[in-house]
């Protein structure tokens, strides 16, 4: 029996509606997914949205709904494309590395962003805890520099810092002996040093851009590109590179960091994706913008991303183990 003209009429403006809806979900979704096909973070909002890109799989996923509701033929291929190339940028980004030669030593790393220092009293107790060889702690401030030097110091009695109020102090908490470098030039600040393990020379610097906030874009990319260039400078010597880069491996600026040779602990331990920030919503909503990077020399086993009271990131204990072959870099 035909449907009468008026219940046609009636359905075509909700057909419509769906379809518009879908569209407009899949033409935002595509903006972000073709910037990171392309290569690029784009500008502002795309840089935003590429830190939560597998979250992106919630709109796709509710605009094949309207797209099968509306019986939109053309925007359920659009909608299964965009999600087959979200399911392919989820993938953990790079190769995994074949560490050789003999291992010289396990090294446990902790790296947290503090929050201008709130974080700091909740800090403490976690450093005693997990017992990591070398601490990078971000947005610690002059007074969060007093109370773990006073709290933890005897334990670690080699440090690199930068002393300064607010997001811009940073330190580097070591129990090997340490010799400081100049760091990397940045808006906030990024401390760094030679440590001395075992008698084998391993660079250390703290990572902490600025975030991509809207105008602040270009500036996130150049202080990201000058880590990219304390990574390059020297692909021989054991790095560890770590802190907060208010980066994902869906942003092209972290890849090109990774590109130089560099490997995330947290991805080589399985946890590639686990978010560290905003605290307030992880693991369930999140992004992981918090990492240990490692040369070819580190094996990693586990990562663990832990609470810390009063700030926004989730701290990062990830356990290393240097490898070293006769020709590189000894004692420094």
């Amino acid at each position: 029996m035909a449907a009468h003209p008026h219940e046609t009429s009636r359905r075509r403006p909700g057909r419509r509606l769906r379809i518009w809806c879908a569209g407009l979900l899949f033409a935002g979704v595509s903006a972000v997914v073709g910037c990171r096909l392309a290569d690029t973070d784009g500008v502002t909002p795309v840089p935003q949205l590429l830190a939560f890109l597998p979250w992106l799989l919630v709109p796709t996923g509710l605009g094949l709904v309207l797209t099968l509701l509306g019986r939109w033929w053309f925007g359920a291929v659009w909608g299964l494309a965009v999600l087959g190339l979200l399911a392919w940028f989820i993938e953990p980004y790079g190769k995994d590395p074949e560490p050789a030669g003999t291992v010289v030593a396990d090294v446990r790393v902790l790296t947290s962003n503090v929050e201008f220092g709130r974080g700091t009293p909740a800090l403490v107790p976690v450093i005693r805890r997990e017992k990591p060889d070398l601490v990078f702690v971000a947005e610690c401030e002059l007074s969060c520099q007093a109370r773990l030097r006073r709290d933890v110091g005897a334990d670690y009695p080699y440090r690199q810092a930068v002393a300064a109020a607010g997001s811009k102090g940073s330190v580097v908490l070591s129990k090997y002996r340490l010799t400081g470098t100049r760091g990397v030039r940045g808006t906030m600040g990024m401390p760094g040093a030679t440590a001395d393990v075992r008698g084998h020379a391993v660079r250390l610097q703290l990572a902490h851009p600025m975030p991509p906030l809207p105008r602040r874009v270009a500036l996130w990319h150049r202080e990201l590109g000058r880590l990219r260039a304390f990574a390059a400078a020297d692909a021989r010597t054991p790095t560890i590179l770590a802190g907060d880069f208010n980066a994902t491996q869906d942003h092209a600026a972290f890849r090109r960091i990774l590109d130089t040779g560099l490997y995330d602990a947290a991805r080589l331990a399985g946890s590639d994706r686990t978010p560290s920030w905003p605290a307030r919503t992880t693991p369930a909503l999140g992004a992981q913008i918090d990492h240990v990077l490692v040369t070819r020399h580190f094996s990693a086993a586990h990562a663990r991303f832990l609470p810390v009271a009063g700030s926004d990131h989730r701290a990062l204990v990830v356990e290393l183990t240097l490898h070293v072959r006769e020709n590189d870099p000894g004692r420094p």
